[in-house]
């Protein structure tokens, strides 16, 4: 990396227990720093993320730096932190938790009204039974099915090909050049 060329920054975020941290420490080429506590309030797990999770990856020739934010409402300044300066956004949502659509509804809404970022909706847990599809979120979100994809945040290639859609949708055409048309297919 040269001194005048800046890595690439994306954000992954969604509600509590959607697959934030696992994304993130699934494609990380690096130790993940994380900034993990207990949970106080009965969130479905013992521990959730209270500032981000850092992970960083090259590809292509280039350098990814991604974070990863909180899911609580009570953590939502640092969601327009994280996604100051970022070239795209993935918004993940637990394909067998319904419950959460709403709020994950909220947090984009949130998140696009204060930092005009492109983004894509994943939707975690593809690998279970009884989970929503891709189409039916895009239908939930009112978005074009292109926008919504389907992964299981354990699986790296799955996890790649996330990151791969959201450039190939151009929705960050920023990251296209001449030499890197798609930095995250090989």
């Amino acid at each position: 990396m040269t001194a005048t060329e800046a890595p690439l920054k994306l954000v992954v975020s969604g509600p509590v227990g959607a697959g934030k941290t696992t994304f993130v420490q699934t494609i990380s080429e690096t130790p993940v720093v994380a900034t993990e506590a207990e949970a106080s309030e009965d969130i479905g797990k013992t521990h959730t993320t209270v500032a981000f999770d850092f992970g960083t990856l090259r590809l292509d020739g280039q350098d990814v730096h991604l974070y990863g934010t909180p899911g609580q409402d009570r953590f939502n300044f640092m969601w327009e932190v994280l996604c100051e300066g970022a070239l795209g956004l993935v918004l993940l949502v637990a394909g067998d938790r319904p419950e959460d659509f709403a709020h994950a509804r909220n947090m984009l809404d949130f998140i696009t009204s204060r930092i005009p970022v492109p983004f894509l909706v994943g939707v975690t847990r593809q690998d279970q039974t009884s989970v929503w599809q891709p189409e039916d979120v895009a239908l939930y979100f009112g978005l074009p099915e292109t926008q919504v994809v389907g992964l299981n945040a354990t699986c790296p290639d799955q996890v790649r090909r996330t990151l791969a859609t959201l450039l190939e949708l151009q929705l960050v055409p920023a990251l296209r050049t001449e030499h890197h048309p798609s930095p995250f297919i090989h």
